[in-house]
């Protein structure tokens, strides 16, 4: 029998929502947990997502796939250069690490849960990743395209796509909607928590 899969949209900093979303998921706790990226930025809570993430990840099988808000973190990190990633929401991240005067700055613990998140999970039948997969070639073709790794966590060209090669169905985020997008061989699964939140917040 295939163990069962959950599949987690972007968090951007909204502790409250993941914590409630965590509980209401007792009764999956033996499945595997996918978060498809986007712990941090835009929301208030980005540190206390990742501690939040630290703290659970021995409770349940987890799988942290990278975002592109953990690359633009993890490019300021080896650049020194922020402005991108502080235009882009980082500027909320760092205030809930109280502005520290470096991204080098930030707990090792925390950096170390960015550099090691994944670009892309996979069992038989589903492909998880950030933004999507390349609707140009299969996911065979696309894993072995080095080019592919930035469609993974930027790409939106699939949703316009008339049909897709792929061999199995592609979990993503990165997109928000105000419902989950489901397509042939697609479904998107970032329905925007963070603008409700700050909503909430406010």
């Amino acid at each position: 029998m295939n163990k069962e899969i959950v599949a987690i949209g972007d968090i951007h900093g909204c502790v409250r929502t993941l914590k409630t979303l965590w509980n209401k998921l007792k009764p999956y706790k033996d499945a595997t947990h996918v978060f498809v990226g986007d712990y941090i930025d835009r929301g208030p809570a980005s540190r206390e997502v990742v501690e939040f993430l630290l703290d659970v990840r021995y409770d349940r099988e987890c799988v942290f796939l990278r975002g592109n808000h953990e690359q633009m973190l993890l490019d300021a990190l080896k650049s020194n250069n922020v402005e991108n990633w502080l235009y882009n929401g980082g500027d909320t991240t760092l205030r809930s690490y109280h502005n520290p005067k470096s991204v080098k700055d930030l707990p090792p613990a925390h950096l170390n849960f960015y550099k090691e998140t994944k670009l892309y999970y996979e069992t038989d039948n589903y492909f998880f990743v950030h933004a999507g997969a390349p609707p140009h070639q299969s996911i065979a073709e696309s894993k072995a395209d080095s080019e592919s790794s930035h469609f993974y966590l930027w790409g939106r060209e699939h949703l316009n796509a008339f049909e897709v090669p792929w061999e199995k169905t592609v979990i993503f985020g990165h997109t928000p909607r105000p419902y989950p997008i489901k397509k042939k061989m697609m479904i998107g699964i970032d329905t925007g928590c963070v603008y409700y939140e700050l909503v909430y917040v406010k």
